[in-house]
């Protein structure tokens, strides 16, 4: 009998919880739609006109998504420790007035109409409640790449231009000597044919987690490639930094972050977030747990190795 009640009472508690938290979750909502009419959005390019320019201008490009954010607020995300460090030099990446950087952030201060339920209800949410802060940090006279040409198959509900943008992301390194450097398990491109049209591939690997604690050590060996190969960063926020950092030293480099998995699931015509054999992938279930990988021409093409 005591249990029961017990049981009930935690049923009624966590009932109780929900409700407060879809009530506060709606105030957000509420008071977003009085910003987005009050106060000027930012200019974000489509994807296609962000990959046209990319394209025809050869230029780098960093990237700022939600985990961005959150690290320049004073948080910590799930692969990435907060540091006053990785703050304030995400906050310098962020105001560069570089011309031949493009500064990607997410599409969403306007329709979110285009994208599918899931990633609607998250970013629905997000900006409600993160607009004022990310109006705080960007230049709304500046035009911004769309930070979405990372994720172009999964957010969005029709996947007709998804085939389109994977085509114009390879014309990036068509050609190109390339450089990655990734995560220890991320492993771009191995079992698919993302970089088939690449003249060469060199990898430097780095912690999965909390790469930026070792962050010279990574700028230092990717010092170390000729200024003629395309860097190719998928390190998390520590990508945003490095991108700004390499482009002042004379490279010209791509954030491209999550690309890989987005084509994985576009391979396989993916409705939800798989987990993907032997990559390290943080948002599907178990796809943290992933074993070595002895593919030949992965291991030949590593160059280094950090932490």
């Amino acid at each position: 009998m005591k249990k029961r009640i017990k049981n009930m009472l935690v049923f009624t508690w966590n009932k109780v919880i929900d409700y407060k938290i879809s009530i506060t979750n709606n105030i957000y909502i509420l008071f977003d739609k009085i910003k987005k009419i009050i106060y000027s959005k930012p200019k974000v390019l489509s994807i296609d006109e962000t990959l046209d320019f990319i394209i025809k201008n050869k230029c780098s490009v960093n990237r700022f998504g939600d985990g961005e954010l959150k690290l320049m607020m004073g948080q910590r995300i799930f692969f990435q420790s907060h540091s006053q460090d990785l703050e304030n030099r995400l906050r310098e990446s962020l105001k560069n007035r570089e011309e031949n950087l493009i500064t990607c952030i997410p599409d969403i201060f306007e329709d979110l109409s285009v994208y599918a339920e899931e990633p609607y209800n998250y970013w629905k949410l997000h900006i409600a409640k993160t607009r004022s802060k990310w109006y705080r940090l960007i230049d709304k006279n500046k035009i911004y790449g769309n930070a979405f040409i990372s994720r172009c198959y999964y957010g969005f509900k029709d996947k007709k231009n998804c085939k389109r943008w994977f085509d114009k992301i390879k014309k990036i390194w068509n050609g190109r000597d390339i450089v990655i450097i990734e995560g220890k398990k991320s492993r771009l491109g191995i079992g698919n044919d993302l970089f088939k049209d690449a003249r060469s591939i060199e990898r430097i690997l780095c912690p999965e987690k909390d790469a930026f604690n070792k962050y010279e050590e990574i700028l230092n060996a990717a010092k170390r490639s000729s200024k003629e190969k395309l860097i190719l960063l998928a390190i998390g926020p520590t990508a945003t930094v490095l991108s700004y950092d390499l482009y002042k030293e004379g490279y010209q480099v791509i954030d491209i972050g999550h690309i890989d998995i987005e084509y994985e699931w576009f391979l396989m015509g993916a409705t939800k977030k798989e987990k993907i054999n032997n990559k390290f992938i943080g948002e599907a279930i178990g796809g943290d747990k992933v074993t070595e990988c002895n593919d030949n021409d992965y291991l030949s093409q590593i160059i280094a190795v950090i932490g």
